[in-house]
């Protein structure tokens, strides 16, 4: 029987709308994702793209951001008034964090950087995005550092690696969690100096991790740093989060990654 995992290895069923004016690079990442199996339509504008979206309904987005007509920005943020939930994978031209802190916040599930595509791992990374998959354990060319250790708990791939690779150039030795289970396990294996937990997660969620941690025998365990991670509007988590012994905590939909180094500096006494 064949199941949606492998209708997703197999291309079989998709749509991949490619919104690219580089008619090179459309080429090759459609001739890639057809040779996949995937059905593929290319946009050459933001307008022609926005276009396509809305007629032939794709189930994933490549997406450009310097584009003539309409940006990725202007796309995304149509997309976002629509409340139209179609993946996006955008196509970076820089990489850099304010980017892609914009981008996530427009609804961007995960990117690209143009100068480094590869088809090979275009083609990987919309298979992950289609079954859900998540390769946070898959990734192991993570420079390792011998600074300050941070624990991570983020379910939310794109966040978590915006985080991740920002914490590893600040210097810090950072590891990650995707779940709750995941996360008691590395606080104790780990031994961080923070974490940083955010209140919904699969298997446990972060007030379930947060009771597990501040009643661990180990004394260093049980009172390390955690500042929580919060959804928008939800005042009464956030309340119940430092009832139950959180440091602190961060609105997803407010910081960035820069007022994230700076809260951890702060909160551990470095300069």
């Amino acid at each position: 029987m064949t199941t949606k995992k492998d209708e997703v290895l197999n291309g079989a069923g998709n749509k991949i709308l490619i919104i690219e004016d580089e008619d090179a690079l459309a080429s090759v990442l459609s001739a890639k994702f057809r040779l996949e199996k995937f059905t593929v339509d290319v946009a050459v504008n933001g307008e022609d793209g926005l276009s396509k979206i809305e007629s032939w309904q794709p189930s994933l987005i490549l997406l450009d951001i310097v584009m003539p007509k309409m940006n990725g920005y202007e796309v995304m943020e149509s997309l976002q008034r629509k409340e139209n939930k179609i993946p996006i994978i955008v196509i970076s031209n820089s990489g850099q964090d304010i980017e892609l802190e914009k981008i996530k916040k427009l609804g961007a599930i995960d990117y690209i950087i143009k100068t480094q595509i590869n088809p090979e791992e275009v083609v990987a990374k919309a298979r992950n995005v289609l079954s859900g998959w998540d390769g946070v354990n898959k990734k192991k060319d993570e420079p390792t550092r011998s600074g300050v250790k941070v624990l991570l708990v983020e379910d939310d791939s794109f966040l978590r690696d915006i985080c991740f690779k920002k914490l590893n150039k600040e210097g810090f030795n950072v590891d990650a969690a995707v779940n709750g289970e995941e996360a008691v396990k590395k606080v104790v294996e780990f031994k961080p100096a923070i974490v940083l937990l955010d209140i919904i997660l699969p298997a446990m969620d972060g007030f379930e991790v947060l009771k597990e941690i501040r009643s661990h025998n180990d004394k260093d365990i049980k009172n390390v740093p955690i500042i929580m991670l919060t959804n928008l509007g939800q005042e009464e988590d956030n309340k119940k989060a430092l009832a139950l012994g959180a440091n602190d905590y961060l609105v997803k939909a407010h910081f960035t990654t820069e007022e994230i180094v700076e809260k951890i500096k702060n909160r551990l006494g470095l300069k």
